[in-house]
């Protein structure tokens, strides 16, 4: 049976909103795309420093202007115990066209919809990153893929997983610049959203679907030790996490993805042609 990892290509390049998405929905397959030689990109659009934070002795940052400093410090162990991929935060070098000057994607903050799904928050900042023009950030993730081309690019569904602007804003960004590369798209299926849609229609059919199985491997720890890593926004239990707002999740040990575009057999991981 052929390693699904292999349809990620070599280089493949992974579109999260804020800090923690990365190792919360993809932290076991990024580790394990490193192990077996990959050199795996992370794009960041904002620092998250409209998050809660979970109680305790960091839960003073909640609100201030401290929160998002804190955060990038946060994510950046994290990506050490993924493994050190490539990382940038949308808006700065790499992520950021020379002719441009660099910028600071906020966050856009969310509130609960009446349907259970996260929407736009009524006082989100001019420079947020959900209200950029779509142009910009395309852009800017095209700046980072400049100097080490994707081979997959890898961002939430449509619905931004459960319905984050933010999260809808990197997956809009990442399908537009897929296309504009010619390299396939892999949308993250969210485990703690149910498989229907606001719409009421099905999830992806079975056959669309790429399952990374984490069990007993050492890119479960890893990914593990990197969600730890975050420690104003979850707080690891056994073989759970808790989020700020007491939500208690099992920590995913299949990670699973939707392939929008096919993968050309030329730029698999193996090199098969």
């Amino acid at each position: 049976m052929t390693d699904p990892l292999l349809t990620f290509g070599v280089t493949p390049f992974f579109l999260h909103a804020h800090p923690d998405d990365e190792s919360i929905s993809t932290g076991g397959t990024i580790a394990a795309l490193l192990s077996v030689g990959a050199r795996v990109t992370v794009l960041t659009g904002t620092r998250g420093e409209r998050g809660e934070v979970v109680p305790g002795d960091l839960h003073d940052l909640e609100g201030t202007d401290r929160l998002g400093p804190h955060r990038v410090g946060e994510l950046a162990e994290a990506l050490r115990e993924l493994g050190s991929p490539a990382h940038a935060f949308l808006g700065a070098p790499p992520a950021r066209t020379a002719l441009r000057s660099v910028r600071e994607y906020s966050d856009s903050g969310m509130r609960w919809g009446d349907d259970g799904f996260a929407e736009a928050a009524t006082d989100a900042s001019p420079t947020s990153l959900s209200l950029a023009p779509l142009a910009d950030v395309v852009d800017d993730v095209l700046a980072a893929a400049s100097d080490d081309r994707p081979s997959a690019i890898v961002s939430y569904d449509a619905l931004g997983g459960y319905g984050h602007p933010d999260h809808v804003r990197m997956h809009d960004a990442g399908v537009e610049a897929a296309r504009r590369l010619d390299v396939p798209f892999f949308a993250i299926v969210e485990p703690r959203v149910e498989t229907r849609d606001r719409a009421g229609t099905q999830g992806p059919a079975e056959s669309d679907i790429i399952e990374i199985d984490l069990l007993g491997t050492e890119a479960l720890a890893a990914k593990t030790r990197a969600m730890a890593a975050h420690r104003t926004q979850l707080t690891i239990d056994g073989d759970a996490f808790v989020l700020s707002g007491g939500q208690r999740h099992p920590i995913g040990v299949t990670e699973r993805f939707r392939r929008l575009f096919r993968v050309p057999r030329s730029r698999r991981l193996d090199g098969a042609g």
